[in-house]
């Protein structure tokens, strides 16, 4: 297979790519065969990785912009409980082309809504990501506490805990290829879910080798009722029950205290770092830093488009940016570079991937090309990138191969999916 080489990028310098990896990356001589694909005062950075999506909510954008995070589920979740596995691969197809047009080239999807038990709601979403091309890590989400039980979801969306794992492992036996899709477990948050579904969970996870990923610490609500059931905080009642370890994930982690940073950093937990949502919501500032000096792993997620209506990660970066200085209160908190980390090594580290997130010699060639035209006077490129405005990718590689080229999506149209969500939204609308 011929050599591809991206040449007269302003940032990094040439980069090769061989057998779908990075084989050099700087000042690259031309061997004979190569093909070459002029950048000329582009930027290139290894693709972003999105480490907390809810794919299907692109069917409820705008609902609901004056709640928090327990009035938004409230008048959501009967909507969502509406929703049929072809509408969810239409919001899908929208969510993962829009990622893919916005330099992301890994996602991570958490869906925990199987109104019925039908659990072809997941091969709907491979469907999509497939047809776009980018990796996708599907998390089969579940929620077993129902109103009935003293949990928040209507008894209508929830499931039974041995059915649950029955899917879980049954989605896990024909959908993960280790590849592109890759299926991780995922209980919803604590107060949609009972303990023993979670300890369940984390046994089957472990006995199939796959990461497991839940929300946390997202909102002084969720602390009160962990407190009021428990008698622990959040952190706790999961570190008690065996899910603050390294093939963990979680999601938001806003409300932390000193030493739970500390715990997060000495297990290896991942945080997705969620903060357009969390400022949609008024749900509080991620202590990012905090964690990032600690050592925890963090990346950042754009949650689902129910309550950040952009749904792409170049506008993560520049808020995670603006918060962590708002937060301390000092310029020199979080730089850049910093938010750039976020979105691909720190994503990755999340994802438990050490294959993806960095433009390095025998990685995975996940890479993207952005336009450096209009941003060829600003002094630093990735400044440019991160506090610039916001671009559509020019080319997104996934594996090498185009996934985006020349500003558009390979393997669809964005505007007939944009098209087809519309066309299927407009029947939940109040009349």
């Amino acid at each position: 297979m011929a050599r591809t080489v991206l040449r007269g990028l302003r940032y990094p310098g040439e980069v090769a790519v061989e057998d779908g990896r990075i084989v050099a990356v700087g000042s690259v001589p031309a061997e004979p065969g190569d093909v070459e694909i002029r950048c000329d005062g582009d930027i290139l950075t290894a693709g972003l990785v999105n480490t907390h999506h809810h794919f299907y909510q692109w069917m409820t954008r705008g609902w609901a912009f004056d709640c928090s995070l327990f009035g938004w589920l409230s008048t959501l979740y009967p909507v969502w409980a509406r929703l049929t596995p072809e509408d969810v691969q239409a919001a899908a197809a929208v969510a993962l082309g829009e990622l893919a047009l916005s330099g992301c080239t890994t996602a991570a999807d958490h869906h925990y809504l199987v109104p019925g038990g039908d659990d072809s709601v997941f091969d709907a979403i491979a469907a999509a990501a497939r047809t776009i091309g980018i990796r996708t890590h599907i998390a089969r989400g579940s929620m077993d506490l129902g109103q009935s039980r003293g949990g928040l979801p209507p008894d209508s969306v929830v499931e039974d805990l041995d059915d649950i794992l029955a899917s879980t492992s049954a989605v896990h036996a024909r959908l993960h290829d280790g590849e592109k899709i890759f299926v991780t477990a995922a209980p919803c948050s604590p107060f949609s879910v009972t303990t023993e579904l979670m300890t369940a969970t984390a046994e089957l996870a472990r006995g199939l080798g796959i990461r497991m990923h839940t929300h946390l610490a997202e909102t002084l609500d969720e602390e009160r009722d962990s407190l009021a059931r428990f008698g622990r905080r959040p952190l706790q009642l999961l570190d008690d029950i065996g899910w603050i370890a390294p093939d963990v994930w979680v999601a938001h982690g806003i409300h932390f205290d000193d030493a739970e940073v500390i715990r997060l950093a000495e297990t290896g937990t991942g945080i997705a770092h969620c903060p357009s949502s969390n400022c949609r919501l008024g749900s509080g500032i991620a202590r990012v830093k905090d964690l990032v000096t600690a050592g925890a792993p963090v990346g950042l997620g754009v949650d689902g488009v129910a309550s950040n209506e952009i749904g792409t990660l170049m506008p993560e970066m520049r808020q995670a940016l603006f918060l962590a200085r708002q937060r301390d209160m000092d310029p020199t908190a979080f730089l850049p570079v910093d938010a750039l980390s976020l979105a691909t090594t720190g994503g990755a580290r999340c994802l438990g991937r050490d294959d993806i997130g960095a433009v390095q010699v025998g990685l995975r060639a996940d890479l993207v090309v952005w336009p450096g035209e209009d941003v060829a006077d600003v002094l630093d490129p990735v400044a440019a990138l991160v506090l610039g405005p916001e671009r559509t990718a020019r080319h997104v590689f996934v594996g090498g191969e185009y996934v985006v080229r020349d500003g558009a999506l390979v393997g669809a149209d964005i505007r007939t999916l944009h098209a087809e969500l519309a066309r299927r939204v407009r029947r939940l609308w109040p009349d």
